[in-house]
Order: structure tokens, then C-alpha cells, then sequence
């Protein structure tokens, strides 16, 4: 098996867990009903030339009150990133392993494939999304998602596969602009299993969140507008993301850090982590309070191993093999050259940084 697909399979051969499994700080997913509609009764045809947007709207609108299971059979859907589907509470969006969904063209600056907004107790499984990176219509904008989550629940999305998008494979953020109501942050979000290849903007962007994990997931080849992270977790301005896992993840050949903290970010764990070969730093942070860095192996990036800027506090970092960081990169496209030397930097204006074991700083 060559890298390229040893890559691509890292999320998703690491097994499977039950839907209602439990996670450490995230709350369980809830019964749901048992109803169980086919998109195809509704007259989706996934045969590649038909628009599919409308019926899997109307299996989705069809479920009972209870919720239950919408089941997408293999074919390659249209969907129409505009409109988007729009998943209701207390459902799961079942796809088969062969199944896409094909954004179709677009010139909007905002637009998603599957749209979860003010929704609870939602499971998102299989198959793959494919965005319309090549086949956009315009060079502008950076919201075209494959899935956006907002304001929403207690949401699992799991064993997906999301490429090419315009904008973030994935996005989870929070709701505002709702008239006499404080922005509402999304919570309790499990992504596991996950592959979001070569999209455009992030692989996966949390913003404003509580209790986020994302568990054995790979973010690879994002790149084409900034920041192109493999993951960023940055939360606009009037709110924050707190309580985030990142475990025993993959992130390589992102165009920016390959994870990143940005403002705002309260009490981080990244841990077993694979951060390779990204153009900037293996893991930057801004700002960010409070976090456990552990466990991870941190080579190859074009900057630094680890940056923590000023105003970054408490974080603990330890049992990190960091190697082969600033120039290691540039130095594999050509025969000799510096071999890379900066691992770790630490700002004097970052307070409570504690460091042990391997994670040791590279010279100045």
C-alpha cells in the first residue's frame, strides 16, 4: 500500500465505535426513533446528472416526531450547496461506504453540502462529500463547507470522507444574530473517523464550542487560501471555545500549521498526534489559556515544532518527539542543506509553559 493511501485510511482503520457509545466529558447521544426512510422512495437517484437536493429534504422532513434514520444507498448525489440538507434533531443520516455527495457549482461566497443549525442529537456516518474546489465559479469567499455545524447538540459525525471543498471540510461553530438571544455555542461534538483531504481553507475549524472531541481523524492537503490548517480552532471575536481533545489524530502536507489555537481557546488537550510536514508551524498558539500537549510526534514542518506565542498561559507540554522542524522541509526537495533545528519556541511573554521530557526547545 503506498503513503498516499496509508494516509488517507489512517482515520477510518482504527475501528468504529457504537453510535451511543459514551466519551469522556461528552454527553451520550440519546434513543431516537425507529423510523427508517430511504432517499430513494422520495426520488433521489445518485445517478450523477439529477439535482438530489430536494428529495433528501423531503426523507429528512418525513421523519416523526421521535426522529429516527434517513439511509442513503451508494450512487453519487447532486446536491445543491445553496439550498443545502438540512438536518433536523434527533435523527442519524446513514450513507453507504460507496455513497457521495457532489456539491454542485457554485459562485457564493457561503455555501454548504450538509447544514446542521439549532439541532440536537444527530449522527452523521459514511460515505463522502466532495466539494466543488475545481468547479467553483468564482475566486472569492471561503465559506463553502462540506458540513457546518451551528448552535447545534450533541452531534457525531463519524467514518466520513470530505474532499475538495471550497471552503473547511468540516465547521463547527455558534449561532448569533438571533434577535434577543446570546450567540448560541455548539456542544458536545464528537468527530471520529474522519478523512477532510485537500480542501481549500481548514481541514477542520472549531469556533465557538464546548466540549469538542475529535477522535483517530486525518486532515491532509489543505491549502489554497489562509490559514490552511489541518485543524483551527479559533472562535470569532464575543465568544470562545472551550474544553477541545484533539487524541491520536493525523495532520500532514497542510499549507499552514498543522494545528493551530488562535485567541479566545480555553483548555486544549492534543494528544498522540501525528503533525507532519506542514508548511508552518506543527502547532501554533495564540492567545490560548490553559491545555495539555502530550504524547505527540511533531516532524518535518516548515517552521517551528511547537510555537506559543505571547499571551498564551498553562499549557503543559510533555513526552513530545519533536525533530527535523524549520528548513526540514525544504531540505528533503534538494540534496543537502540545514536539516531543520527549530523544535519548540516559547515567547517570554507566555506564562505557566511547562515542559518536560523530549518536548525541549531547538536553538534560537
Amino acid at each position: 500500500m503506498d503513503r498516499h493511501r496509508r494516509r488517507c485510511l489512517h482515520g477510518l482503520l482504527a475501528g468504529s465505535l457504537l453510535a451511543a457509545a459514551p466519551w469522556p466529558g461528552v454527553a451520550k447521544l440519546p434513543a431516537r426513533g425507529g423510523a427508517s426512510l430511504d432517499v430513494r422512495e422520495f426520488g433521489a437517484r445518485g445517478d450523477g446528472r439529477q439535482d438530489d437536493t430536494r428529495a433528501f429534504q423531503a426523507a429528512i422532513d418525513a421523519l416523526p416526531e421521535e426522529g429516527g434514520t434517513v439511509r442513503v444507498p451508494a450512487g453519487n448525489y447532486l446536491i445543491n450547496p445553496l439550498r443545502s440538507v438540512r438536518l433536523r434533531s434527533r435523527m442519524h443520516l446513514s450513507m453507504d461506504p460507496d455513497c457521495r455527495l457532489v456539491a454542485m457549482s457554485n459562485a457564493a461566497p457561503r455555501a454548504y453540502v450538509l447544514l446542521l443549525q439549532r439541532v440536537e442529537d444527530v449522527e452523521v456516518s459514511g460515505g463522502r462529500i466532495i466539494g466543488d474546489r475545481e468547479r467553483h465559479l468564482d475566486t472569492t469567499g471561503e465559506w463553502g463547507h462540506g458540513v457546518m455545524v451551528r448552535g447545534s447538540a450533541r452531534i457525531d459525525l463519524h467514518d466520513l470522507h470530505i474532499t475538495r471543498c471550497w471552503g473547511d471540510g468540516i465547521s463547527v461553530g455558534g449561532l448569533s444574530g438571533i434577535a434577543g438571544q446570546a450567540p448560541l455555542p455548539s456542544r458536545d461534538v464528537v468527530i471520529r473517523n474522519v478523512v477532510c483531504q485537500g480542501n481549500r481553507r481548514q481541514g477542520l475549524t472549531i469556533g465557538r464550542s464546548r466540549h469538542v472531541r475529535v477522535l483517530r481523524c486525518s486532515f491532509l492537503d489543505t491549502g489554497g487560501v489562509l490559514p490552511g490548517c489541518g485543524i483551527d480552532i479559533e472562535p470569532d471575536p464575543g465568544g470562545d471555545a472551550r474544553d477541545i481533545l484533539v487524541e491520536d489524530c493525523l495532520a500532514q502536507n497542510n499549507h499552514g500549521a498543522g494545528i493551530q489555537l488562535y485567541e479566545r481557546v480555553h483548555a486544549v488537550t492534543i494528544r498522540r498526534c501525528r503533525i507532519l510536514d506542514n508548511r508552518g508551524d506543527g502547532i501554533h498558539l495564540r492567545a490560548a489559556r490553559g491545555g495539555v500537549i502530550e504524547g505527540n510526534e511533531i516532524r518535518g514542518n516548515g517552521l517551528r515544532g511547537i510555537t506559543v506565542r505571547a499571551a498564551s498561559r498553562d499549557f503543559h507540554l510533555r513526552d513530545n518527539r519533536i525533530g527535523g522542524n524549520s528548513g526540514a522541509v525544504a531540505a528533503r526537495r534538494r540534496e543537502g542543506g540545514e536539516r531543520g533545528w527549530m523544535n519548540l519556541d516559547v515567547a517570554r511573554g507566555a506564562d505557566g509553559i511547562r515542559i518536560e521530557s523530549s518536548s525541549r526547545p531547538g536553538r534560537r
